[in-house]
């Protein structure tokens, strides 16, 4: 109803609207009033008379009605002559405006009245929410082919869900929430008929879990809990199928119940939880490679974006998505494989899938199953690929490529043997010769690429690995003769790429390590002039990052490499020597760095014991 509907049912003839503005003498000259009407003055000419209101009746005299009426009593709006009283208005219609007022500022629901959130509040909010699914579930039952007769319930229904928002700021009643049902309750309506109740539901949960709610963790848990134990997976997983991403709200739908698996990943333990879910995992590996054109969808983005929190987050999420059951390594490399000749547009929807792809490849190589299925997809030949290819296109794959082959050569001597097998090693020592002045290779236009410091670190890793890793003499494993002759061969090549050209790939190794160690010694020097001046400030863990930041790992890797040579070659040994000596350094300052290796090591874990006793055998040499 509007407001001129409101006035006609009053009596009232319309809306008041302003009148044409009166010269006001006029308007006082004119005032001419019946003898009758006595609340009006009376003005005639000849009349010596004041005009203006009557005086007030002597003493002892009866009230009579004199003067004009009198303004109510909140209005203040009269001028200090007090000429202009009333407000314009009769008291019925002041009355209609009042109760406009009223109802426009009184809430639209009962359950965003502003009393007190507390558990008294929750408890009637609550019981109302229960009545209202129950009322809709009677209705919908009872009237199946005649919406109309449900449809009411169903607008109340939803206004109690969305009602629910406001506890995302009082997480302290998540327990009491939780306790009395409604968690359960509110998952239930996942499955309902109406898909938009549906949607409505799955927001209010996204609200409910999102990360900026200041929840405790003892809070949070029993919040989360309660969703996991209601099949909020399974409800999910089932609305997936219902959605339709056509549709706009369907389309917003997915997104939150994938920002609502994301909020439960915050807590390994559930991400643990969620990763047994198979019907998920699979759901969320071919919503990521679903075929979109011509851009990338958000939600496509969102679905590679959750597969990589979830093998982030849980070593076991990792071996589940390498099983042979899902198989979820040879179908990233399938999905990554067409960045090698393009690249997505910066800052786009789809460059973020491309790195979640990556970031999921490199998560799970890092697993030894993982490893194999890498190198049984033939992973170490495409990034290779991408690696040696010459075209500009694809260039923004080729740090995240080179990241995941480190990662998979890494504590695994078959992916080690490939990379050899594969011509892996012309196309890395290329990249590792790239930019330096020794190389007389030089690209179009006179200039040749730099290495950043990640690609460096990743390039020096992959050296290291494979240094470690590839056997150096025939391996009790070959089971044929063609075998025993191939076996330690890779290595071999791997020693000859240190010593071709006069020992250009060994000068570099201590060209760099001379940069990172001037960069490493001025941040130790900042560090301790720190830790001199404020002493109770001075955080171990950030100086350590800072040394990090500096580039000590690419010191400590460069070390480990340069160690490996001079092990195994005797002329690497001697150029080593010499191109120390240079700089009034022996072999001592490598050892002194593999030490400090060597004190860092978790001796807890397998892999630590074993780069214990390879850091310990490599100083044999040094010494």
């Amino acid at each position: 109803m509007n407001v001129d509907e409101l006035f006609q049912k009053a009596g009232v003839p319309s809306k008041r609207k302003l009148d044409p503005i009166r010269d006001p003498n006029e308007i006082y000259k004119s005032v001419k009033l019946s003898s009758n009407d006595s609340r009006h003055a009376q003005v005639e000419d000849g009349d010596d008379t004041e005009a203006g209101p009557a005086p007030p009746p002597e003493d002892g005299e009866d009230d009579g009605d004199y003067g004009p009426s009198a303004p109510p009593v909140e209005d203040d709006g009269d001028d200090e002559e007090g000429r202009f009283f009333g407000g314009g208005i009769t008291a019925q219609e002041k009355e209609i405006l009042d109760f406009m007022d009223s109802n426009t500022a009184a809430p639209a629901d009962d359950l965003l009245t502003t009393d007190k959130i507390d558990l008294s509040w929750l408890k009637k909010t609550a019981l109302n929410f229960e009545k209202r699914i129950t009322r809709n579930a009677e209705l919908r039952a009872r009237h199946e082919d005649d919406p109309s007769k449900f449809i009411d319930s169903e607008a109340d229904l939803d206004a109690s869900i969305k009602a629910l928002s406001i506890l995302s700021e009082h997480p302290e009643l998540y327990a009491d929430f939780a306790r009395l049902g409604c968690v359960s309750s509110l998952v239930s309506l996942l499955a309902h008929e109406n898909i938009d109740i549906a949607i409505d539901a799955v927001e209010i949960i996204n609200e409910l879990t999102d990360e900026d709610v200041a929840a405790s963790d003892e809070q949070f848990s029993s919040l989360t809990d309660a969703l996991l134990e209601t099949d909020l997976l399974g409800l999910l997983v089932s609305n997936f199928s219902r959605l339709d991403e056509q549709q706009e709200a369907d389309r917003t739908g997915v997104y939150h119940a994938l920002s609502i698996i994301e909020n439960l990943c915050s807590r390994r333990e559930t991400a643990d939880q969620i990763g047994k879910h198979t019907e998920l995992l699979e759901w969320l590996l071919s919503r990521a490679k679903k075929a979109e054109s011509p851009i990338v969808s958000q939600n496509k983005q969102y679905a590679a974006e959750i597969l990589a929190i979830l093998v982030q987050s849980s070593p076991a999420n990792r071996r589940r998505l390498a099983s042979d059951e899902l198989n979820a390594v040879d179908t990233l490399l399938t999905l990554i494989a067409p960045y090698r000749r393009r690249d997505p547009e910066r800052g786009s929807f789809e460059e973020e899938y491309m790195e979640n792809l990556f970031e999921c490849l490199t998560c799970l190589v890092d697993e030894p199953l993982g490893k194999t299925k890498f190198v049984e997809a033939e992973g170490v030949e495409l990034c290779l690929l991408i690696l040696s290819s010459a075209d500009i296109k694809g260039k923004l794959s080729k740090p995240a490529c080179l990241r995941l082959l480190d990662h998979a050569a890494s504590f695994s001597s078959e992916v080690c043997l490939k990379i050899v097998e594969a011509g892996g090693l012309k196309t890395l020592f290329t990249l590792f010769m790239s930019g330096d002045k020794s190389d007389n290779k030089k690209k179009k236009g006179g200039k040749t690429p730099t290495l950043s410091k990640q690609d460096t670190e990743h390039l020096l890793g992959i050296f290291a690995s494979m240094l470690r890793h590839l056997p150096a003499t025939p391996s009790s494993s070959s089971t044929t003769p063609d075998d025993s002759e191939t076996t330690g061969a890779e290595r071999i090549r791997l020693l000859a790429k240190f010593v071709e050209k006069n020992y250009a790939k060994t000068s570099k190794l201590i060209r760099l390590r001379r940069e990172y160690a001037a960069r490493v010694s001025q941040v130790d020097e900042a560090i301790k002039a720190d830790a001199a001046s404020s002493p109770e400030e001075f955080d171990e863990d950030d100086a350590f990052s800072r040394r990090l930041d500096a580039g000590l790992f690419c010191v400590q890797t460069i070390d480990v490499i340069l160690a490996w040579l001079i092990a195994e070659d005797t002329g690497c040994r001697a150029k080593i020597r010499e191109l120390l000596k240079d700089r009034d350094e022996d072999f001592r300052v490598l050892a002194r760095t593999l030490r400090e290796q060597m004190a860092g090591v978790d001796a807890e874990t397998e892999e630590g014991r074993d780069t214990g006793e390879m850091l310990k055998a490599l100083l044999e040499f040094l010494e």
